[in-house]
């Protein structure tokens, strides 16, 4: 344990901060206000130990934070004042729970004796926040401060990781006291880690015997739980192709023999054939999300499945499994992987012979691929992603390459078109699908990753909704790059007007119609942050603007106009079935 600041009495602010250090805290993301002043005073004081970085808005605190735990690993702190600075973090802590990222969000609170009158920037955070995080603490007295801190570090990445709120009011934060750092802690009841037993794996190995058209089913579970490495080894020992959601990409490598890339709504022909024909699917930390299943009586009709997952409340909650088990999913490929290098000589083959099913698949690649209808006279979205992914890659930088991204069209294309081979470099808000996301998780990640280039791929209607962050991209030295696929509109909306209302524009036009000229000036406005920033539109100066953005020292913002006429393909409408997906 790191030595405290001071030994004897101290305040309850100094003992907080102790206790981040004490649990390898290195960089938080804090905006300060006067319920949380004494909490930043103390900061100032470990500042040679811990990192504080000041965001420009709570919300990019905390997407920060994010940015940070989605590409470590590790929690990530963020902190606020009281009322609305906590408030801003609820759309943050709402996200992080449902994408399962263990982030701790520190908020100031009035004092003890005021609290429940109204006071000046008085808001119950705890009860806000109640349904958005894993758990919540409210601290009354300055002596809980370790355990509390002890616990929710224990909370936030047990079992299925999420989002902790701590409120600590400030009478709390200025009382002194003398400390124990290592107090006990007792959970009555919470016993996350289980791990799959013997027998229901074997199980697992007894359908996969029986399959003779099987696919796994690999979402951001695999990737929580440290299992990319062993879903390969599975994979490759058993000779199943892998299908991978949105939160999954990079916990399988995209450009293996037996990747099928993204599954669901935006997901490749072949993906979605191949599990929609499967007699097996093998679902290995995911939830059946609606934007994977579509209509859920139809999603593997005819084929078994089997469920892991760290999450009991998951298993058989949207899709009723044949054989669902509660465990960590890393774990249960590391045993399952062992049991099959322990079989017997002579046991016979895994599956069914699989080669008739590899025919299949290899015809639905060939005759199915990703595909867009590429022009001259403009520079598609699409082709924007896929050049940077070609530079980096001649580059010899994709492996030190992170990806974040706001929501929308662009999202989607990026998960299409950029190939992700390892996981933690791909960042994105899937669940709650937060526009505003890909800057500030950005900030995180190059926090994080100081020598690694981090990459985020924006719209402009979510570039907008935190483009503050800039700023502290500036001042904190973190050269973030952002492509910035400008259609002037609110591109996925707009897909769906044209898709299902007519092509009836419902105020999803972003730019100003009294001139032709883009708006806002992007360019402009990242100069204004003292961020360096190039406008193109011509195609053939997409190559140089890609190579001028990636070897720019500081943060940089290449504004790309892109026709907002084009869709993301193929696409299966919400709540329907492989049967009437729509490719052109």
């Amino acid at each position: 344990m790191p030595e405290p600041l001071a030994s004897g009495p101290q305040s309850g602010a100094d003992i907080l901060v102790q206790c981040l250090i004490n649990h390898g805290v290195d960089t938080m993301f804090a905006y300060p206000g006067g319920a949380s002043m004494p909490l930043h005073q103390a900061l100032t004081r470990v500042s040679d130990r811990l990192r504080t970085i000041l965001p420009r808005h709570e919300q990019g605190g905390a997407f920060a934070a994010q940015g940070y735990t989605r590409s470590t690993g590790k929690v990530s702190l963020c902190m606020s004042t009281s009322g609305p600075g906590a408030t801003n973090f609820v759309t943050s802590l709402a996200d992080a729970k449902m994408d399962s990222i263990p982030i701790i969000a520190i908020t100031g609170q009035v004092s003890t004796p005021v609290i429940g009158t109204d006071a000046f920037q008085e808001t119950p955070i705890v009860e806000v926040c109640r349904a958005v995080t894993k758990h919540h603490y409210l601290i009354t007295k300055t002596e809980d401060i370790p355990r509390v801190m002890k616990e929710a570090f224990h909370l936030a990445v047990t079992g299925r990781p999420g989002p902790i709120v701590i409120d600590v009011p400030k009478d709390v934060q200025n009382r002194v006291i003398v400390p124990d750092y290592d107090p006990p802690m007792n959970l009555p009841g919470y016993k996350p880690d289980r791990r799959a037993n013997r027998s229901e794996l074997e199980q697992v190995l007894a359908m996969l015997k029986a399959s003779s058209k099987p696919v796994i089913y690999a979402g951001g579970g695999i990737i929580h739980s440290g299992g990319s490495e062993a879903l390969r080894a599975f994979a490759e020992k058993t000779g199943i192709p892998v299908a991978m959601t949105l939160h999954g990409l990079g916990g399988f490598p995209h450009d293996h023999y037996l990747s099928l890339g993204m599954l669901g709504m935006h997901g490749t022909v072949y993906s979605n054939y191949a599990v929609n024909e499967a007699d097996l699917l093998l679902a290995f930390g995911v939830r059946f999300d609606d934007r994977v299943t579509g209509k859920l009586s139809e999603f593997v009709k005819h084929g078994k499945i089997v469920h892991i997952d760290i999450d009991p409340s998951e298993l058989n909650k949207n899709k009723k499994a044949h054989l669902a088990i509660h465990g960590d999913v890393g774990q249960a490929l590391t045993d399952l992987n062992r049991m099959i290098d322990q079989r017997p000589t002579g046991a016979g083959p895994l599956t069914q012979d699989l080669r008739e099913w590899d025919r299949q698949i290899t015809h639905w690649r060939e005759t199915e691929p990703m595909r867009y209808q590429d022009r001259d006279d403009a520079i598609l979205p699409q082709h924007a992603i896929k050049r940077m992914w070609e530079i980096l890659r001649d580059r010899g930088q994709l492996d030190d390459t992170i990806v974040s991204t706001g929501v929308g069209q662009h999202q989607m294309w990026a998960a299409q078109y950029f190939g992700f081979s390892k996981p933690r470099t791909w960042l994105t808000s899937g669940g709650l699908g937060t526009m505003g996301f890909g800057l500030p998780a950005a900030m995180g990640a190059q926090a994080a990753h100081p020598l690694k280039t981090v990459i985020d791929i924006d719209g402009d209607g979510s570039f907008l909704m935190n483009i503050q962050e800039l700023a502290a991209c500036h001042t904190e030295k973190l050269p973030v790059k952002v492509l910035l696929l400008n259609n002037q509109h609110l591109g996925m909306v707009v897909q769906w007007e044209d898709r299902f209302f007519e092509s009836n524009r419902a105020h999803t036009y972003l730019g100003d119609g009294n001139t032709k000229e883009p708006f806002p000036d992007f360019v402009t406005v990242a100069k204004g942050f003292k961020c360096n920033a190039r406008r193109i539109s011509a195609k053939g100066d997409l190559d140089s603007a890609i190579h001028e953005m990636l070897d720019s020292k500081t943060a940089y913002v290449l504004d790309v106009l892109v026709p907002h006429q084009e869709h993301v393909l193929p696409m299966i409408p919400s709540g329907m079935t492989v049967r009437d997906m729509i490719k052109v």
